[in-house]
């Protein structure tokens, strides 16, 4: 009997929480799922709901702390086809679990930025040496533990848009890249996987090749050099509306740019507004033949803010009506051959990354600097032995399908979107849940959502008790 019990305790234990999504690791230029050698390209959208106020710290809230709220966002974007969300602001201090746990269980991964709008929580492009602190780099260090427990965490932001101008790139170079190595020398002593760590860059021409090769290259042709960037991001809306094509939008030269990277690159945010409703007509571009060099990118963005870039509104009784733009946004994800896109695996080349040297380096007024800054007192400490206290993520069940607010669609009609939870481990495409098996009925309830007979781990526990029971 103890034999037996041990068999259950053991079979309880793993069925405890399925993972939906495998992790993610950078091969070369190309983002990779680990476990299947299959190329990734992010579909994504860009998510802070309440924009940069909604970020309420002080009151015990950001964008991944009501359970309730992520679970019918996460709905209502594995609808639409989303596999990735960028998540700005968050505090380390608070629990995220339901929330990423319901995006992990909707097969959508997150990018999460480990900075903040608020003083001290950022590197002060102004003035870096000033920011690049040990109080600092302890808030970066905690919010990898908040996070790095979560297969679908796919990678953190160093820095977004710190160098916007010409001006601001002669000293901020140095400091990203001593941001990066922190990041990494943390996770590879505190996390049980390796999470890439990148930068999101503004798109200012005048220096944008110029910061992807410096974030790139490899100092002293180290190759496992940890202050270079693992993924280099671009806010990019060269993009604008139906007239654009791939070369007056600029597409072309950004290919040409990042022909030989060595690091995976994307769109860490896209989607012009200045026509509208928006298009996405770039869509088919992003994942077309002319563009495989780059990974994908993130729609900016999800919930409708004062600068009128919003998929969805999300109205103070929380409830939701969809725009335009997502139904446009849908339909393009529609129309692209996802099994050709997951296909593309084995294409990485051989290159290495570049020599840092001077001669990459093609604006005067760029850094040709790659001293890179000592970490501050203290620091190598938390590296060593961790942070005290941290708030460490990990996975918990989600069973709840149905939407916990109403969501209306375009015409004015509610629409009855199911949660469908990914057992098999795989990431969402578009087109892999059409509103659920219950959609258009009504009848959803917490286990619903599924195009197949699926056991909870609950209720396969239960049969495998019973089936014990009846040997004893």
């Amino acid at each position: 009997m103890s034999a037996l019990l041990r068999f259950v305790a053991v079979i309880a234990a793993a069925l405890g929480v399925a993972d939906a999504v495998r992790p993610v690791e950078v091969r070369q230029q190309e983002f990779v799922i680990a476990s299947t050698g299959s190329r990734f390209m992010l579909l994504g959208v860009d998510y802070q709901p309440g924009g940069q106020a909604g970020y309420k710290p002080q009151e015990g809230s950001d964008a991944l702390t009501d359970g309730d709220v992520c679970l019918r966002d996460a709905i209502v974007m594995q609808n639409l086809g989303v596999n990735t969300i960028r998540v700005y602001n968050i505090d380390p201090s608070l629990n995220h679990d339901k929330c990423a746990s319901i995006f992990n269980a909707a097969g959508i991964y997150i990018l999460m930025d480990v900075n903040s709008p608020f003083g001290g929580e950022s590197i002060d492009r102004s003035n870096p040496s000033s920011s690049y602190h040990v109080g600092y780099l302890e808030r970066v260090f905690r919010v990898v533990e908040a996070f790095k427990g979560f297969p679908n965490t796919l990678g953190f932001f160093a820095a977004n848009e710190v160098m916007n101008d010409v001006g601001t790139s002669a000293d901020n170079p140095p400091y990203i890249r001593a941001v990066q190595r922190d990041l990494k020398q943390y996770i590879a002593n505190h996390a049980e996987r390796t999470i890439p760590v990148g930068y999101s860059a503004a798109d200012v021409r005048e220096i944008l090749q110029d910061s992807w090769e410096y974030l790139q290259c490899a100092i002293d042709g180290d190759q496992n050099d940890q202050t270079r960037s693992d993924f280099f991001g671009l806010n990019s809306y060269s993009w604008c509306g139906g007239d654009a094509t791939f070369d007056t939008s600029g597409y072309d030269d950004l290919v040409t740019m990042f022909s030989n990277t060595t690091v995976p690159v994307f769109f860490s945010e896209y989607g012009c507004n200045e026509v509208k409703p928006r298009v996405f007509d770039e869509v088919q571009a992003l994942y077309g033949p002319q563009m495989t060099v780059l990974s994908g990118g993130l729609v900016y963005e999800y919930s409708q803010e004062e600068a009128d870039y919003g998929l969805v509104v999300i109205h103070s009784d929380r409830t939701v009506n969809l725009r335009t733009d997502f139904d446009n946004l849908e339909s393009q994800y529609s129309q692209l051959n996802i099994t050709l896109i997951e296909s593309a695996n084995g294409t990485a080349t051989s290159l290495q990354a570049p020599t840092c040297s001077d001669d990459l380096i093609t604006n005067s007024a760029f850094s040709k600097s790659f001293d890179i800054p000592s970490q501050p007192d203290g620091v190598a400490d938390m590296i060593r032995n961790g942070v005290s206290n941290p708030q460490i993520g990990k996975l918990v069940e989600v069973t709840a399908t149905s939407l916990p607010m109403k969501v209306y669609g375009t015409n004015g009609n509610e629409v009855n979107f199911q949660l469908k939870i990914l057992s098999d481990e795989s990431a969402n495409t578009p087109g892999n849940n059409d509103g659920g098996s219950d959609a258009n009925t009504g009848n959803g309830g917490d286990e619903g959502g599924s195009d197949r007979l699926r056991m909870t781990p609950a209720v396969l526990l239960g049969t495998i008790l019973a089936v014990v029971l009846t040997l004893l």
